[in-house]
């Protein structure tokens, strides 16, 4: 039986490329708000730490009413470091609003969710967004489409895909790319024309995967997904399928689905829903809901592993504490394990030391937003670099590769070429795109790429778009040095002072500036050479009874670099940490003794 009203969508699409303010649009002109109503933009990214990098983090769900039709609506994350909210939402859907930037075109994003799509044989419809935006090339745009549509093996029905010009922000959408409607009646129209219903049987026994987790202070964990087959009533006794292969039952308080920016209670649900079924204790991501007498467990989306890895552990500077809510090992472990029940491309595995964890995802944007989130809920800690997971495969120690795109004025050509070939990256193609732009395509390392984008936005005065994607493990390639400069290394316990800042700012760039805390270890700046260097910030001008003309003079202090959490995670080396507290981010070394760290080098030069 097929559920003819409904359609359900997912809109995915590469960073940037608008798919959130489309959904704005979608929203506002479906009468969801009242008339006078004050609507945020991208009213769908709720979270603070989406409105504050302007990027979706999380998968969410929505849904509205189009001539007597209702369109549930998955926005999904754009980011390939997130790419696990995009997978586990593409099984709720049966058919994909493919967003494409009139201007930017294909890029690596857009090939990994649009093949996903179609494997699972999700009926896609192109939509070349931002059409309004100067130097659109809209036509080119479409023929790269069609290139990458023939590249991922599309079928016969999947080329015929139906092609839709769109402004997001102006809430506007045609069928020619050469002028506007005043509305999107065209999009809404081409979903329910295009899109196929949900399919499903409602007299056959209940079952439902768990597709996401939402919480609600009143009813606990919430469960959401797509009722693949039956109906489910509220109040009544189902059975869950766990991971493990265990079977457990329990009774359902509360059946909910989506309308607009909310939920509504309703008391039963159909086959091809998207529902959240609350009273279901411990119910995680990949579990299946079933009828209590076949209970049935539906196999889980896979989801792709992740490349990158860093060891979390309890705080040991001599400011532990004074700034956390939450600083032992038994916080930050309970924490971390909790981020695994809806963060299902992390991974969390104990280490030798009862102290410290490693964790694992998919790339640094990744952890450093699961980093951030805790600072913000009180956690103290600190975190080592990131570094590459390797695998073994037929005896071959192989590291992850990554094809990296860069988009760059003509100008700097020569200066990226250079600094990726510094980092062991081969140039793979050369393309000009229009505006003056180049696009660069390079084979590089995942290990290559920790801390490249920081340089070239720096090399390029900011003009580089910089985009990437994993594209399989391959022979290690051999060591090189991604940093080329040292560290400056507060030399004792004390507060900056700007006598000693002015002395140690000739050495390199200041990270802290004046009357700062510092410690022993701590590292307050980035040196002009290869070499660690120990500087003394806290030193105090001894006064004297000698007075000269330039005695009084102010001193100069050049501002410090403030180092966002990014930054800092690609500046750490080997041998130095990363100390996390809710108000301050500080480097340091992992050993905190000057004279210490003096020896161990000693030491290891003997041993060479």
């Amino acid at each position: 039986m097929n559920r003819e009203n409904i359609r359900n969508i997912a809109i995915i699409a590469h960073v940037d490329h608008g798919k959130t303010t489309l959904v704005d649009a979608m929203l506002k002109q479906s009468g969801i708000f009242r008339a006078n109503e004050q609507v945020e933009e991208r009213v769908m990214d709720s979270n603070d730490l989406e409105r504050e990098r302007g990027i979706t983090i999380l998968a969410k769900n929505t849904a509205l009413i189009y001539k007597d039709h209702k369109i549930n609506i998955v926005d999904t994350p754009g980011h390939a470091d997130f790419g696990g909210e995009v997978e586990r939402s593409l099984s709720m859907v049966d058919g994909v609003l493919l967003l494409v930037d009139a201007f930017e075109g294909c890029m690596p994003q857009t090939r990994t969710v649009l093949k996903k799509a179609l494997a699972l044989n999700l009926v896609p419809v192109i939509v070349i967004n931002k059409i309004d935006r100067p130097m659109a090339r809209p036509d080119e745009v479409l023929n790269e489409m069609y290139d990458l549509l023939i590249d991922l093996g599309a079928s016969e029905e999947q080329l015929d895909v139906p092609v839709v010009y769109a402004s997001g922000r102006a809430g506007t959408a045609s069928l020619s790319s050469d002028k506007q409607d005043d509305d999107l009646h065209v999009l809404f129209d081409l979903i329910l024309d295009k899109i196929p219903c949900p399919e499903g049987d409602d007299t056959q026994p209940f079952q439902m995967m768990v597709s996401n987790i939402d919480f609600n202070e009143y009813t606990g964990r919430i469960a959401v997904g797509r009722i693949s087959r039956g109906s489910v009533t509220e109040k009544t006794i189902i059975s869950v399928c766990r991971k493990d292969g265990t079977v457990d039952r329990c009774k359902l308080s509360s059946i909910y689905v989506y309308d607009g920016l909310k939920k509504k209670q309703v008391t039963t649900a159909y086959a091809g829903d998207i529902v959240c079924l609350a009273g279901i204790t411990d119910i995680n991501i990949g579990e299946t809901v079933c009828d209590p007498e076949t209970p049935d467990a539906l196999p889980f989306v896979e989801i792709d592993q992740p490349v990158l890895s860093m060891f979390f552990s309890v705080n040991t500077s001599p400011f532990a504490g004074t700034e956390g809510t939450y600083v032992t090992s038994r916080h930050i472990r309970e924490r971390l394990y909790r981020e695994l029940e809806s963060n299902i491309s992390l991974k969390v595995e104990d280490t030798d030391s009862t102290d410290t964890l490693k964790v694992s995802g998919r790339g640094e944007l990744h952890l450093s937003v699961l980093i951030e989130n805790m600072r913000r809920q009180g956690f103290e800690f600190q975190v080592s670099n990131p570094v590459v997971i390797t695998k073994e495969i037929d005896g071959v120690l192989c590291e992850p590769y990554e094809k990296l795109y860069i988009d760059v004025p003509d100008e700097y050509n020569g200066t990226v070429i250079d600094m990726i070939s510094q980092r062991r990256g081969e140039l793979k193609d050369m393309s000009p795109i229009s505006g003056g732009y180049t696009r660069l395509e390079f084979s590089i390392t995942s290990r290559g790429l920790i801390g490249a984008r920081s340089d070239l936005m720096t090399a390029t005065k900011g003009n580089a778009i910089v985009n990437s994607e994993l594209d399989g493990y391959y022979p290690m390639k051999g060591q090189f040095t991604s940093r080329t400069r040292g560290s400056l290394v507060a030399w004792e316990n004390g507060t900056t002072t700007s006598y000693g800042l002015f002395n140690a700012q000739d050495r390199g760039t200041m990270f802290v500036g004046n009357q700062t805390n510092v410690y022993e270890g701590m590292i307050i700046g980035e040196a002009n050479d290869g070499n660690d260097l120990v500087v003394n910030p806290c030193k105090k001008k001894h006064l004297t009874a000698i007075r000269s003309a330039g005695a009084d003079e102010a001193l100069r202090l050049v501002p410090p670099r403030i180092m966002s959490l990014e930054k800092c995670l690609e500046f750490i080396a080997d041998d130095e940490l990363l100390e996390v507290t809710p108000e301050t981010l500080r480097l340091r070394k992992k050993v905190l003794s000057n004279e210490m760290r003096a020896k161990i080098r000693a030491r290891e030069k003997l041993e060479k």
